[in-house]
């Protein structure tokens, strides 16, 4: 089975799923990043090098005061526990996004995980916090902006490259293969640039739910496709 090298997956589906049970919302995020946990062993176990997830979107604070809150204190607990979780398994972790939105806590925390992690390479893990695509090109173009007005950037060096090295993924190859879970079939303003020649992947599984075997249908999903510059087609046409 061929492996992809990169892939994104935006995690959907917790608040939903802890409905179903007849458990509030909250209760679907902790599930969820319990998950995640799991999902990013299968993934290195089965050799993925890159691994981006969508955790929480520019548009996830307009959810209620409660939940916004509750999960601010699941990143708190989260990232600190992503160390022990690095050095375990050597991984690289990066969080992508707008971080100055956080509290000083969780900007600090994010700051010492990333020092702690930036010399291994096992795999690249990518957390997208308060992160959107559209916001990240703005940003992009704003820091381009500055650079062109100050004459340390001409019009004439502006090309792919260069644009893609001033986004939040910069240095990262681009994914190969993206997976949302819970059914939606969209991509929700998560890696606008960084999409544009992704293999998609939509399955009804909610997140808290999706385990090793999810992810190799997935995978074996995107081997089933004949990718090649311009287009893919079945394998089978």
């Amino acid at each position: 089975m061929n492996i992809p090298r990169h892939i994104a997956i935006i995690l959907d589906g917790n608040g939903r799923w802890a409905q179903s049970h007849g458990m509030p919302r909250t209760y679907g995020h902790i599930r969820g990043c319990a998950n995640l946990e799991t999902v990013v062993d299968e993934a290195l176990d089965l050799g993925v090098k890159y691994l981006t997830v969508y955790a929480f979107s520019t548009e996830n604070w307009k959810r209620s005061k409660d939940e916004v809150e509750a999960l601010m204190k699941l990143f708190r607990s989260y990232l600190k526990k992503c160390i022990r979780v690095a050095v375990h398994n050597q991984i690289r972790i990066r969080v992508i996004g707008e971080t100055t939105a956080f509290s000083k806590e969780i900007q600090q925390n994010i700051a010492e995980l990333e020092e702690v992690s930036k010399d291994y390479d096992r795999m690249v893990f990518q957390i997208a916090l308060n992160y959107g695509g559209r916001d990240e090109l703005t940003r992009a173009m704003r820091q381009m902006a500055r650079e062109a007005a100050a004459g340390t950037l001409s019009p004439e060096e502006i090309d792919e490259t260069k644009i893609s090295g001033y986004l939040d993924t910069g240095g990262i190859p681009d994914p190969d293969l993206l997976i949302r879970t819970s059914g939606e079939k969209r991509i929700s303003n998560f890696l606008l640039w960084q999409l544009a020649y992704t293999e998609l992947y939509f399955t009804d599984v909610p997140w808290p739910e999706f385990d090793r075997e999810q992810l190799i249908c997935a995978i074996e999903h995107y081997n089933n496709r004949d990718r090649r510059f311009g287009g893919v087609k079945k394998k089978d046409e």
